[in-house]
């Protein structure tokens, strides 16, 4: 290409360009890329000659970098790089592309389009050695980064892409499954008209979807599923309409999820199965709309609320080591009601373990009980009555105290009716002197003896009352043993 071929505007680039100086075409500095479908000549560049610039049609200057480096400028035609090695940084903020540019794998030193405005990118097997920038830009159609490489960072913060529309509407506009990024993925306040797929992803640092809102009405707003993150995911305050699916997940440190918003009724908001995570913060979010599966997840910190399970859970294999904020067990016990597959043991017996880590062994038993009456209920009516008669009497051997209570009443009760009425003596003179609490608790109990139970014989409703008495310190001490059974196996 001749520099007599170029228009004003392209002549000012092309003489910047070897020493890397910046081109700044905006006639305001809050111009918006937006509007840049009307802009004139004096603004507007030929893709071609941008094309031909880098890959070498004018050489660096000497001692200096070379480099494109444009603010504010309309760019026409088809930027094709497909395969292209370019050793020069690529700047081109707040600009309008007239085409999607074509980056299929290209090799770059530094891409940066921040703030401008694009139909779509096509860029599959990247690779840059610097940064990629779509800060705030505006893409209306679909972003193809599958299986990029970037050494350093990737920032989409306050970009909107999306939706897609004509042929590419069934097509994810943000594409960046099984890429790998070298530090971190940057998208504070991103908007994304559709699905954000991150499967198979690889980032060395840190995803950050602070504010960030994923819309995707009924289908899957977040697909990242085997996403490895190097230390956290964040996504505070996220805003997620579809599903965020997180399956298979390796994120060592949080995935922060404070006041996020999961609406996806009818269907499952949030899956993250089989993952291993440090920590999952779901703090102070709202009521989540739609299931949450968590099965088989490996977790060792939990923070939600018992306020924000939804109506319908999936926690079978779900394994964490605290449980946060600490509550009463009363006020955890109704969120495994709502587990989808019924009467689940492993999910007490987690709760019960962490109640344990925290130190609170009375919110443990309260749960192992819980478990052992929702148990009950899954039983046939005719096999109910033994498990009713241990909740009654000793609440399956986690109520001791229940027994003593009940001995201590019924004690007082025959106490009093057999001093009122002392019962014959079977033989007269060689009876000992009659006790009426020992005559009861001879009665009562089984295995003690005092010498007053085969000494007299009570009559009428006393013989009655003596028969209840028996039967019932009977089943105290049955009751009795299997609790303490129970319990000295669970230890």
């Amino acid at each position: 290409m001749e520099i007599n071929d170029l228009t004003p505007a392209e002549r000012r680039v092309w003489e910047a360009f070897p020493r890397g100086d910046g081109i700044d075409f905006r006639e305001h500095p809050e111009d918006s890329s937006v509007d840049g479908a009307g802009w004139g000549p004096d603004r507007t560049l030929r893709a071609e000659v941008l094309r031909a610039l880098l890959l070498g049609a004018a050489p660096a200057a000497e001692g200096r970098v070379a480099g494109l480096k444009i603010k504010g400028a309309r760019i026409v035609g088809k930027l094709d790089l497909r395969y292209a090695v370019v050793d020069h940084p690529i700047r081109m903020r707040d600009c309008w592309f007239e085409r999607k540019p074509l980056l299929y794998g290209a090799q770059l030193k530094a891409l940066v389009l921040g703030y401008s405005t694009l139909p779509g990118l096509t860029a599959s097997t990247l690779r840059v050695e610097v940064v990629l920038r779509l800060s705030c830009c505006r893409i209306s159609g679909p972003v193809r980064l599958q299986g990029a490489k970037i050494s350093g960072g990737l920032f989409l913060q306050g970009a909107v892409v999306g939706p897609t529309s004509g042929e590419e509407a069934d097509e994810p506009p943000l594409q960046l499954n099984h890429a790998e990024v070298g530090t971190d993925i940057i998208a504070n306040d991103l908007t994304v008209h559709g699905q954000f797929r991150l499967n198979g992803a690889v980032v060395g640092g840190q995803v950050s979807l602070d504010n960030a809102r994923l819309l995707t009405p009924g289908g899957i707003a977040l697909h990242a599923e085997t996403l490895s993150v190097g230390t956290d995911l964040r996504a505070h305050r996220l805003e997620a309409r579809g599903m965020v699916n997180l399956t298979g997940a390796r994120i060592p440190g949080q995935l922060n999820l404070a006041r996020a918003v999961f609406a996806n009724p009818g269907g499952t908001a949030l899956r993250a199965s089989s993952c291993t995570i440090g920590e999952v913060w779901l703090r102070r979010c709202d009521r989540i709309q739609g299931m949450v599966n968590l099965r088989r997840s490996h977790v060792d910190m939990l923070h939600i609320s018992p306020e924000t399970w939804p109506d319908q859970i999936r926690i079978d294999g779900l394994t964490y080591r605290t449980l946060a904020p600490h509550l009463p067990a009363e006020e955890r016990l109704p969120a495994l009601e709502r587990e989808e597959s019924g009467y689940l043991p492993y999910a007490y017996e987690q709760l019960a373990a962490a109640y344990r880590t925290a130190g609170d062994e009375a919110a443990a038993r309260t749960v192992q009980l819980a478990k052992l009456r929702r148990h009950r209920r899954t039983l046939p009516r005719h096999t109910r009555l033994w498990g009713l008669l241990q909740d009654a009497t000793v609440g399956y051997g986690f109520r001791p105290l229940r027994a003593a209570g009940w001995l201590t009443a019924l004690l007082l009760t025959g106490a009093i009716a057999f001093a009122l009425q002392p019962p014959r003596p079977l033989k007269q003179g060689e009876a000992p002197d009659f006790n009426a609490v020992f005559y009861t608790i001879d009665l009562m109990l089984p295995i003690i003896g005092f010498g007053q139970e085969q000494a007299f014989a009570p009559s009428g409703w006393h013989q009655w009352l003596s028969y209840l008495l028996i039967v019932t310190g009977w089943i105290l001490a049955t009751t009795t043993a299997a609790g303490v059974s129970r319990s000295l196996r669970r230890q």
